[in-house]
């Protein structure tokens, strides 16, 4: 048993003594062993990472199958009211109250990440600049809605950093200060093509369009195309932001053409009631945004249009003035404005279609109310007190009053 004993001591010894003889090559060895092992676990972590990770894009793309689809509309109820001077001089015409309504419906694809399919239909009965549709006595409610639908969004829009170009029939994308209806009323839409670019000092559009015609566009008008071209700068000041911009809007195909949907809406007819100006307007407006007036935002603005292509009464403008901001529930917002438009500043067809009953050849203020008294629900109020040019005048030698009231209930959706 002692030699037993004695022996694993000697071996032990001995064993002992190797590793003393070779200190570093064991050391080496196990280290090597160590950063061997090291990048066994993090193959194996990084192989559970992509694991994970493909599992959470699958998860991710089967939700989004379900989300790439995006609806949205509203609906506005609307009173209205419409009183003019020349009516009472012609037995035949009598001033509107009449009850009315505009249904919009959206709808938009994400077909990827920065490419979108857009689509949209409102009321209206193809009414360029409007949406509006009034009940009759004689005409069931369901009959209604979906009857008087249209398409007035169709397209696609690709989004890429600072750029936007959009295909299709979409609404404009031109700046507005304070949303001006100087040139382009809220509901345009156009047929072509259409590149934005915006970051945070400039603003830059360019378009190649058409109007879009429809039911009530006139059949026998000769093709009339649309080049844009508008610059925005924006600058922000110690006390407020200031954006100056300025915008050319070339209709090619107007003079000589007959009013493309049966109204000329103040533009000048010559005797054989064809367009007797193009309309090549330059435009340039100034507006200024405070954000913090004795507690409500305030902006202020101004803008003018010229009209180069007629030789007279080719000059319009507008200043506005807007408190408050409608965005959360029990906000409010007041927004007045004076605009004076001679008969060819614009084209009339798609200017504000409410101020002055649509189109130019006026002058006058406009008060504009909204009240968000829910999440999706607001009440509003437009008031329009007007002097009609005597060329828009349904009698001659008269400069009648326009004034219109109209009453909203806006439900979103």
């Amino acid at each position: 048993m002692k030699k037993v004993l004695l022996s694993i001591v000697a071996l032990a010894t001995v064993a002992m003594a190797v590793d003393i003889d070779h200190p570093h090559d064991r050391i080496q060895e196990k280290k090597t062993q160590s950063q061997e092992e090291v990048k066994e676990n993090i193959k194996l972590m990084e192989a559970k990472l992509a694991d994970m990770k493909a599992k959470l894009v699958t998860e991710k793309t089967e939700k989004s199958m379900m989300d790439r689809l995006h609806f949205k509309g509203d609906l506005r109820l609307r009173y209205e009211s419409i009183e003019r001077d020349d009516y009472k001089t012609v037995p035949d015409d009598q001033n509107k109250y009449r009850n009315r309504y505009r249904l919009r419906l959206g709808a938009e694809a994400d077909i990827t990440e920065k490419l979108h399919f857009e689509f949209g239909m409102r009321s209206g009965f193809a009414n360029p600049t409007s949406g509006n549709q009034t009940f009759l006595d004689d005409k069931n409610l369901n009959d209604y809605f979906f009857q008087s639908l249209r398409v007035n969004v169709l397209g696609l829009s690709y989004h890429s950093g600072s750029s936007t170009f959009k295909v299709g029939r979409q609404p404009y994308m031109m700046y507005r200060p304070i949303k001006s209806q100087l040139v382009w009323d809220n509901d345009v839409s156009l047929n072509g093509a259409n590149y934005q670019y915006e970051d945070d000092t400039n603003i830059i559009t360019l378009g190649a369009d058409q109007p879009t015609l429809e039911e009530k566009a006139n059949n026998d008008a000769d093709t009339v195309n649309l080049f844009i071209a508008q610059y925005v700068h924006k600058t922000k000041l110690d006390f407020a932001k200031l954006n100056l911009g300025t915008g050319i809007y070339y209709y090619d195909g107007l003079k000589g053409n007959i009013p493309l949907f049966g109204s000329r809406k103040g533009n000048t007819l010559d005797a054989n009631g064809l367009y007797e100006n193009d309309y090549h307007m330059v435009e340039g407006f100034g507006e200024l945004q405070f954000g913090n007036v004795f507690g409500k935002p305030v902006k202020v603005a101004a803008g003018v249009v010229y009209n180069v292509a007629a030789n007279e009464n080719n000059f319009g403008y507008d200043v506005a003035f807007q408190v408050g901001k409608a965005k959360k529930v029990d906000e409010w917002q007041v927004k007045y404005s004076y605009t004076d438009l001679q008969e060819d500043a614009t084209y009339g067809a798609y200017s504000d279609s409410d101020n002055f009953g649509g189109g130019t050849a006026a002058k006058g203020h406009a008060i504009r109310a909204k009240y968000k008294f829910g999440k999706k629900t607001y009440i509003a109020g437009n008031w329009f007190f007007n002097k009609l040019y005597e060329s828009n005048s349904k009698t001659s030698g008269m400069e009648p009053d326009y004034n219109r009231v109209q009453l909203d209930v806006i439900l979103k959706f």
